[in-house]
């Protein structure tokens, strides 16, 4: 193992670090909801698009259930 560690020690840390990775990463969400705009980022990026393919595009992330 690197440094020395032994194998008990090296994957006690591992979990360690994947837990806190996932609990800061959760925090995150239920903090600040990222995710709760997606709609309207996607229709404000859409409108640099000419019409056809806006109409392509939604159809699609409709189908994938993307957009509502």
């Amino acid at each position: 193992m690197p440094a020395g560690v032994t194998w008990g020690q090296y994957i006690s840390f591992s979990m360690a670090a994947l837990v806190s990775m996932l609990a800061g990463s959760q925090m995150v969400h239920m903090r600040y909801h990222p995710l709760d705009d997606l709609q309207k980022y996607i229709n404000k990026e859409l409108q640099n698009f000419p019409e056809n393919i806006q109409e392509k595009i939604k159809q699609e992330l409709k189908e994938e259930g993307v957009l509502k």
